[in-house]
């Protein structure tokens, strides 16, 4: 189980965009912890040729680069900050992830 899934309301911890807030679009995972891509954070220009048979014009384009899964943390509605999750077993054998601060259960569905 992983402590932070894609949909996951995330903050930026570390890094150039310290502070700024998004969703998880998709977890990219690899042998040293995984990166993210988060909406509105790490953005990067990237110049693409554009390809007149398809139809793609060229330019500079705007998009999310990866981060990595250290430098953020899950929002909590209920603090307004970003912050560390942990792992618990429910009685009824259900493995949920829960906030360390204040003992609440992130996804309960």
């Amino acid at each position: 189980m992983q402590r932070i899934k894609k949909g996951d309301d995330v903050v930026v911890i570390a890094g150039r965009d310290k502070g700024k807030r998004g969703n998880v679009l998709r977890v990219l995972k690899d042998e040293r912890g995984g990166r993210a891509l988060v909406d509105n954070a790490c953005l990067i220009k990237r110049h693409t040729r554009g390809n007149p048979k398809s139809g793609e014009s060229g330019g500079i384009i705007e998009k999310e680069a990866p981060i990595h899964m250290s430098n953020l943390a899950l929002y909590n509605p209920a603090s307004g900050k970003g912050e560390r999750v942990g792992f618990k077993t429910l009685k009824d054998g259900r493995k949920v992830r829960y906030f360390v601060s204040n003992g609440e259960v992130v996804d309960l569905t």
